[in-house]
């Protein structure tokens, strides 16, 4: 009985641990223990002890004002992972070349659980950088990359992982489902997505899949550029676009 118990108190802590981290990573910006509190539910002798904890392993550093943020070593776990991750390395070059070509914002898009979200971003030299920041979820609907990422699934895949909420765009707009769901098949047929104003009325995005096999669209990469870029424009990026993703693509 004694080992099933600190087995389940151990079980706790953990995800404790991780229920703080996110918290922080969605905040995106120092709290107080007090909000931490709030935000994970967790007791306060919890997490005062896991702020102790995990800042003696350099997990978290406490600023002066007394509010808590990711530290240093949290930093170094990215960039390994950035660095070992075979897409994410590979990718980075062909990305800074594609904004350094057009001008554009370049990002590299993938699911992530029932959201999507950015992965690496490449700003351009325009002024017109609207666009997901990298890490934040964003429900798929909103987005070009979305309905690359769904290419190939059912309907009754897709209604099970999309949340019904996420149809609903920030202006209060709803989205047909049976419409988007057509916006899938045809992105999946024509090798593309292009959506305009959906969450900024001056953007436009397009986006092409880095597959995984033969189907399997692993990631996306796109640009977001404003909505008066003219037809000519639009075939060109696209096409850089379909071109990067080639080198990056497995299978093809």
């Amino acid at each position: 009985m004694r080992q099933s118990t600190t087995s389940t108190s151990r079980a706790r802590g953990i995800d404790r641990v991780i229920s703080l981290c996110e918290q922080l990573h969605l905040h995106r910006e120092p709290m107080t223990p007090k909000e931490l509190m709030a935000a994970t539910g967790a007791p306060r002798s919890s997490v005062y002890e896991l702020i102790n904890l995990l800042s003696e392993a350099g997990w978290l550093e406490t600023g002066s004002d007394g509010r808590i943020f990711f530290g240093r070593a949290m930093h170094y776990f990215g960039l390994d992972y950035a660095d070992h991750n075979d897409l994410l390395r590979r990718a980075r070059p062909v990305m800074r070349q594609l904004s350094a070509r057009f001008d554009e914002t370049a990002q590299l898009c993938m699911l992530d659980g029932d959201k999507y979200t950015v992965m690496l971003n490449e700003n351009g030299a325009r002024p017109f950088r609207i666009s997901s920041e990298v890490g934040v979820k964003v429900p798929i609907p909103w987005t070009a990359s979305g309905r690359v990422l769904l290419g190939g699934m059912s309907r009754e895949v897709i209604l099970g992982l999309v949340p019904e909420a996420d149809f609903v765009l920030p202006s209060g707009e709803q989205i047909d489902i049976d419409a988007f769901l057509a916006e899938i098949e045809h992105t999946r047929q024509r090798g593309y997505a292009l959506t305009e104003g959906l969450v900024d009325s001056f953007a436009c995005c397009m986006a092409v899949p880095i597959h995984e096999g033969d189907t399997i669209a692993r990631a996306t990469l796109c640009f977001t550029v404003g909505r008066n870029a003219d037809q000519a424009r639009r075939e060109t990026l696209v096409e850089a676009l379909r071109e990067a993703a080639a080198t990056l693509s497995h299978g093809d």
